[in-house]
């Protein structure tokens, strides 16, 4: 799953070509890498009010899993990947050149 998602993030054609339409790859537009963990992005809200955050993997699974991905994405790129603190909570500031938001799920890849 890392290898096919480290090669989706560097090659999905999400940037703008000169006519406007997404048709450039991060590779083509020469671009860097943030690269975030949020494990509440799998958050359950199927009961009560309160999220739920049972599905997100334990910090023993997830840390290799998010330093592999760096390195993975580094190979690709050819390039030093920018990475938060794992677990830490962060205050990000971005541009989001938009809005365009694309959820990959490694386990449905359509």
């Amino acid at each position: 799953d890392l290898d096919w998602l480290a090669s989706k993030i560097v090659n999905m054609r999400v940037f703008g070509d000169e006519n406007g339409l997404m048709n450039k790859s991060l590779a083509d537009v020469n671009g860097d890498i943030l690269l975030i963990s949020q494990f509440t992005l799998f958050a359950s809200t199927k009961k009560g009010n309160r999220p739920g955050f049972t599905r997100a993997a334990r910090p023993d699974v997830a840390i290799p899993l998010y330093d592999k991905m760096m390195e993975k994405l580094s190979l690709l790129t050819g390039k030093k990947i920018q990475v938060g603190i794992f677990g830490a909570d962060m205050k990000i500031a971005l541009v989001n050149d938009g809005p365009t938001t694309i959820l990959i799920d490694t386990k449905n890849k359509e």
